[in-house]
C-alpha cells in the first residue's frame, strides 16, 4: 500500500476511534521489546508465533518483497532464518497465522489475500509445514484457493484455530469489514461465507495460543474478542489502545496470552501491549462449555521478553484522543497530497 494512502487511512481510523481507546490500557504500559535490524524487513505486514520453536516468531513483508518468511527471536528481534516458499508467486502477501491443516498437521497459514482493487477472481491461502531447523532454506506449500460469496474483497487479517483446520479472513473495507469463514479444498475454488461484521480498515488479526480468544487490529487500535468466532462474539469487542506506529499492520500474542505483540511497516519496533485487566484470562472463561471453534492449549511458554535499545522504555498507549486526532488529520492531509501527486 502506498505511504500516502496509508496515512490517509490512519487519519480516518483515528477520527472514527471511540474515546474508550484512550483509556483501555492496564497499569503496565506498552513498551518496545526490541527493534528489527535486518535491512530486509522493511514492510512487516504479518507476524505469528512459532509452535515448533518457543520464543520465535514468523514475520513477512508486504507485497513485492518475495515469497519469504523470517524467523525472528521474540526478545532481541534478531533474524534466525529466512525460508523461501517455493512456487507460490507472492502476489500480495498480507497475513500469517499458526494453525492446523485439514490433515491434522500443524502448519503456518500464509495469506496471499491482498486485493487493493477488489478485482481478483480468487485469492490464496498457503499451508506451510514449519521447519524443524532454523536455517535458511526453501520449503514447499499446499495452496487453497477461495473467493467470496458476493464480490472480491481486499483483506489483510487472518485467523486460524491452533488445533483444528478452521480459518477465517478479515476483509479491509474503509467503513466496515467482515469476517469470512474459508472452506479448505485443494481440488476446487471454495466460496467463503460471511460470519459477521467488524470495524473498517482492519490490518491484521490473530488467534490466541489457547484458541479461546482472538484480536483484530487497525492502524490505531485493536479489538479483543472471546471465542468462538461467531456473529454474537464479533458484536462484543473490548477495545485495546495501541502505541503510535507510522503504519501498524501486524499483531500476534505474547507467550502468556496476556499481552499482544505489534509491529508495522516503516517501523523497526516490536511492541508489547498488555491487555486491560478486565480482559485477561480467568478461571470462569477457561471453564466455559466447549465449542467446535475453541481450541485446546497449543505452544510452549517462553522466557519473559526483555527490553533492549534506547527506546525500550517508550510508552504510547494512553496519549490523549485529541492528540491522536490532530496528528491523524495532519497525516491524512499529507497523505492525500502525496497520493494525488503519485497518481498523476
Amino acid at each position: 500500500m502506498r505511504v500516502g494512502i496509508a496515512a490517509l487511512l490512519v487519519g480516518i481510523a483515528a477520527l472514527g476511534a471511540p474515546a474508550t481507546t484512550a483509556v483501555a490500557a492496564s497499569a503496565d504500559e506498552p513498551r518496545v521489546v526490541c527493534r528489527f535490524s535486518d535491512e530486509r524487513l522493511v514492510e512487516i505486514s504479518g507476524i505469528t508465533w512459532s509452535r515448533a520453536h518457543p520464543g520465535v516468531y514468523w514475520v513477512h513483508n508486504d507485497s513485492s518483497r518475495g515469497p519469504y518468511l523470517y524467523a525472528v527471536d521474540g526478545t532481541t528481534c534478531r533474524t534466525l532464518a529466512r525460508i523461501r516458499v517455493a512456487g507460490i508467486g507472492a502476489r500480495d502477501l498480507e497475513a500469517v497465522a499458526t494453525g492446523t491443516d485439514p490433515q491434522g498437521r500443524p502448519v503456518l497459514w500464509l495469506g496471499d489475500i491482498g486485493d487493493n482493487r477488489d478485482s481478483w477472481p480468487s485469492v490464496r491461502l498457503h499451508a506451510i509445514r514449519e521447519p524443524q531447523r532454523l536455517v535458511d532454506q526453501q520449503v514447499s506449500a499446499t495452496t487453497y484457493r477461495f473467493t467470496y460469496a458476493d464480490i472480491p474483497h481486499n483483506a489483510e487479517g487472518l485467523l486460524a484455530a491452533p488445533d483444528r483446520p478452521d480459518v477465517w479472513v478479515v476483509t479491509k473495507q474503509l467503513a466496515a469489514g467482515s469476517v469470512w469463514k474459508v472452506p479448505l479444498s485443494t481440488s476446487t475454488v471454495t466460496r467463503a461465507r460471511v460470519v459477521g461484521d467488524v470495524g473498517g480498515i482492519a490490518t491484521d488479526a490473530a488467534m490466541s495460543r489457547s484458541g479461546t480468544r482472538f484480536v483484530i487490529r487497525d492502524y490505531v487500535k485493536a479489538f479483543l474478542y472471546d471465542g468462538p468466532v461467531t456473529a454474537r462474539t464479533l458484536a462484543s469487542p473490548t477495545p485495546v489502545a495501541l502505541p503510535f506506529e507510522v503504519q501498524g499492520e501486524a499483531i500476534t500474542w505474547a507467550p502468556d496470552d496476556a499481552a499482544l505483540l505489534v509491529a508495522g511497516e516503516r517501523d523497526t519496533a516490536l511492541w508489547r501491549v498488555p491487555l486491560p485487566s478486565s480482559a485477561t484470562p480467568s478461571a470462569s472463561a477457561s471453564a466455559s462449555a466447549p465449542d467446535p471453534s475453541v481450541s485446546s492449549a497449543a505452544g510452549t511458554p517462553t522466557a519473559p521478553a526483555s527490553s533492549s535499545g534506547p527506546s525500550a522504555t517508550a510508552t504510547g498507549s494512553s496519549w490523549p484522543l485529541a492528540g491522536v486526532v490532530a496528528v491523524a488529520v495532519l497525516a491524512g492531509a499529507v497523505g492525500i497530497v502525496v497520493a494525488l501527486r503519485r497518481d498523476r
